[in-house]
């Protein structure tokens, strides 16, 4: 065995590297004379499922948790990333989402770093990511992390975890916002709008569309008077496709979403959401 003296800080370099546990770090370098290559190759040799050298690999499926706290005022979405649908489909992939979730919820944390930061089983939930690559053989991560607060947030999770929608809701939630909310959720899930209403979408989208339209309209050879009313018509349009409160309620075609929360309760609106789909 090596006389080489091996830091805690190599110990846990190649920890952070691989996903091994720390005594099978520390056995592998004193093996290997501290060379991390040969640690690296050590470990494989011993069966540990090592993590290095994943960072080059393609996170294109994974599970998409939503989640809000019991008095519906805050809620998260976590999008932990896979390789392969095969993991993603895993019972023990999909816990330990939610126990991700479950963490943002308490902790309340703003970032995706601070997230990871946050303690998880006596270890940090980054250390246990880790754990889990080198355990699955793929690489693994929380690659979107959304928060909302709002007077009433409504969870959603559509299609076996491939989407998930938070609704933050104009009033305190009851039955009927909260049921509205999931409708609302359902939809924003299906239709994938741009934004709440028109005045949320970026001014420069706007202009852009405008000026596709215009563009378009002159092409077909309308005068720029002409095509400058016809180019409004169009922007209207692309506002009813791609602003939530305009859309098309897809359970009732004839009102829009806005139409409908005003039935549901006078004034109930929509104030923010989020939405997170695998691989988008």
């Amino acid at each position: 065995m090596s006389s080489v003296t091996i830091s805690a800080a190599d110990v846990n370099k190649l920890r952070q590297q691989t996903g091994a546990g720390m005594m099978d770090c520390r056995k592998a370098l004193m093996e290997s004379d501290g060379d991390f290559e040969k640690a690296i190759d050590y470990l494989r040799k011993k069966g540990q499922k090592v993590a290095a050298n994943r960072s080059d690999r393609e996170a294109k499926e994974g599970v998409v948790i939503a989640k809000a706290t019991p008095d519906n005022k805050y809620g998260v979405i976590v999008n932990l990333s896979s390789e392969t649908d095969f993991v993603s489909k895993n019972a023990e992939f999909i816990a330990f989402a939610q126990s991700l979730t479950d963490i943002a919820i308490e902790t309340k944390a703003a970032t995706i770093e601070e997230l990871k930061a946050a303690s998880m089983e006596g270890a940090t939930i980054a250390d246990k990511l880790l754990e889990m690559v080198a355990k699955i053989g793929e690489k693994i991560d929380i690659i979107r992390y959304e928060t909302i607060s709002a007077d009433a947030v409504i969870p959603y999770i559509h299609a076996g975890y491939r989407i998930g929608v938070l609704v933050g809701m104009n009033k305190t939630a009851n039955e009927n916002v909260i049921n509205a909310g999931k409708d609302v959720a359902m939809q924003i899930a299906a239709m994938n709008p741009l934004a709440v209403d028109a005045d949320s979408i970026a001014p420069e989208t706007i202009e852009r569309e405008k000026a596709i339209a215009v563009e378009q309209v002159m092409a077909e050879g309308k005068a720029a008077d002409m095509a400058e009313k016809i180019a409004a018509g169009k922007l209207n349009k692309f506002f009813k496709e791609n602003t939530l409160l305009q859309q098309a309620f897809v359970k009732d075609n004839g009102k829009t979403v806005a139409d409908y929360l005003n039935s549901v309760e006078s004034g109930l609106t929509v104030t923010s959401f989020k939405r997170v789909a695998v691989g988008a």
